[in-house]
């Protein structure tokens, strides 16, 4: 079964975790053991797992990424403007496997999933897979 995370954003560039709620879809199936998908759907969004301990690293990616991907360039072609917002999702990734252990995620001591948003304001979905293993 594939689940849907519904999820609402609200700045340009945003890290949200979502560690929380794909936990709580797992506790909705029967897995001991196996493996977590989490995908992100969208060309200008993505799926990042990094530390959710101290929010000032959500806040420096986000400073760097914008350094490397100003919104402003003058050798964007793309028609929409949101080049820069491609081009961070590509660099992020669009999902992550993760490993689940006694009907848990395993995940690092400060280790958390994020969907990285980077043309927002938006609704966004991210899909949520549980595979037995």
């Amino acid at each position: 079964m594939i689940h849907t995370l519904h999820i609402e954003t609200k700045q340009r560039d945003e890290i949200i975790d979502i560690t929380p709620k794909v936990s709580d879809l797992l506790r909705q199936e029967p897995l001991e053991d196996g493996l977590a998908i989490v995908y992100c759907p969208h060309t200008t969004a993505g799926i990042a797992v990094n530390e959710n301990a101290d929010p000032d690293v959500k806040k420096d990616i986000l400073m760097r990424l914008n350094e490397v991907y100003p919104w402003e360039h003058p050798k964007y072609e793309h028609a929409e403007g949101n080049s820069a917002a491609h081009l961070k999702a590509i660099t992020v990734g669009s999902s992550q496997t993760l490993l689940v252990a006694g009907g848990r995620l395993v995940l690092g001591r400060w280790q958390g999933i994020y969907f990285c948003e980077f043309d927002g304001p938006r609704r966004r979905q991210c899909l949520v897979r549980f595979i037995k293993g």
